[in-house]
């Protein structure tokens, strides 16, 4: 079964998959855990989207290394 990035819950432990898409969803859950100054750039929807294999929590962990 797909996941659905609109959707379905996200917790940390959530694989990024080839489907994953920048929803509102991801928005609200990366807000939950990088608190109000979390925002996409370039570089980093890139970065999500490399192809490597990685769980939303690395997405958290990434987002905070870069700040």
């Amino acid at each position: 079964m797909l996941f659905d990035w609109h959707s379905d819950s996200i917790q940390r432990a959530t694989p990024v998959t080839p489907q994953y898409k920048n929803t509102q969803n991801v928005r609200r859950f990366m807000l939950e855990q990088c608190g109000a100054g979390f925002r996409f750039d370039r570089d980093f929807m890139a970065w999500i989207r490399n192809d490597i294999p990685k769980t939303m929590g690395d997405v958290v962990d990434e987002w905070r290394r870069r700040q």
